[in-house]
């Protein structure tokens, strides 16, 4: 009797001891394809060590959010909100097949697009109403001071920016909870705050200012997606897989255009999270997992 080959899955702790005892619905519903297709997934913790073994050992690998593992590793993580997930060959959202697709709203029946944008809207935010009070929302990121390579600017020069192009509006922007900021990273925040007397800084509050906001200006923040569940519009200074219907903050021109920029929000919800995501709570979920698996050249009968 042969051995069934072996996928190995790099989990942090408690993701691995849910995914082990088959009580994680995604990853479930992996094993059963991959199982379909004669293969065992092996649940490790996703330390240093483990990786580094893993790439000697080769062969097909899954990993939770971080880099892949070996040549034909793979990475999966929530697209945003569950049951949404991704599997692609980098854990560089920007670089995904679906940053790459390009989105047919014309091709996408509106009524099933309402019904499934409603039901989201209503199942993430409740019945909270969308209003416009007059501010641009900035939810800010790490490393405040630093450009990266997937950003066309510092985190705090999109404040500078912002101002620059709307001299007269209010600016409300806010820090990330879960992250840990510098010293001097608030120093310089508080020096752009002191001499702006338009800017106010907040901590958090994401559930409170996009239904109020104008507009979100952010890097790549997750906060902009969840702003087009409120028809709000979205200036994005970085790279990321949901800016199809966003406008680009290298472009001078986007800061006058926004408050024209009304996009088809519902088929862009259904598009992004019903076409080209996989819905783990779906009939079609194992069937779009194996997909994907084929899609990088995995020995997965379609």
């Amino acid at each position: 009797m042969n051995t069934p080959d072996p996928v190995r899955f790099y989990l942090e702790a408690g993701l691995r001891d849910s995914a082990a005892k088959g009580a994680h619905n995604f990853i479930g519903k992996v094993a059963a394809v991959l199982a379909a297709a004669g293969l065992k997934p092996e649940f490790l913790e996703s330390t240093e060590a483990a990786r580094r073994t893993g790439m000697a050992l080769g062969g097909p690998t899954l990993t939770h959010m971080k880099p892949p593992v070996g040549a034909q590793g793979l990475t999966f993580r929530r697209v945003y909100h569950y049951p949404f997930w991704q599997i692609d060959q980098t854990d560089r959202r920007w670089d995904w097949d679906v940053a790459k697709a390009g989105f047919p709203v014309g091709g996408i029946e509106p009524k099933e697009a309402q019904r499934f944008y409603r039901f989201w809207k209503k199942r993430l935010f409740g019945d909270v109403r969308a209003d416009n009070d007059g501010f641009a929302y900035i939810p800010l990121q790490g490393r405040l001071t630093e450009q990266r390579s997937f950003q066309t600017c510092a985190p705090l020069e999109v404040i500078q920016r912002t101002r620059a192009a709307w001299p007269d509006k209010r600016i409300i922007a806010t820090l990330h909870p879960k992250e840990i900021y510098s010293e001097d990273e608030i120093a310089a925040l508080e020096s752009i705050a002191d001499g702006d007397p338009l800017l106010e800084v907040r901590m958090g509050e994401m559930e409170r200012l996009l239904p109020a906001c104008d507009c979100v200006v952010t890097q790549n923040s997750s906060a902009a997606f969840n702003g087009y569940f409120f028809g709000k519009p979205a200036i994005l200074f970085a790279k990321i897989d949901f800016h199809h219907i966003a406008l680009r903050g290298d472009d001078p021109d986007s800061f006058v255009r926004i408050a024209d920029h009304r996009p088809d929000y519902a088929k862009y919800i259904w598009w992004f999270w019903q076409d080209q995501s996989i819905n783990a709570g779906h009939p079609s979920a194992q069937a779009k997992i194996a997909a994907r698996l084929a899609r990088f050249g995995w020995p997965i009968p379609q």
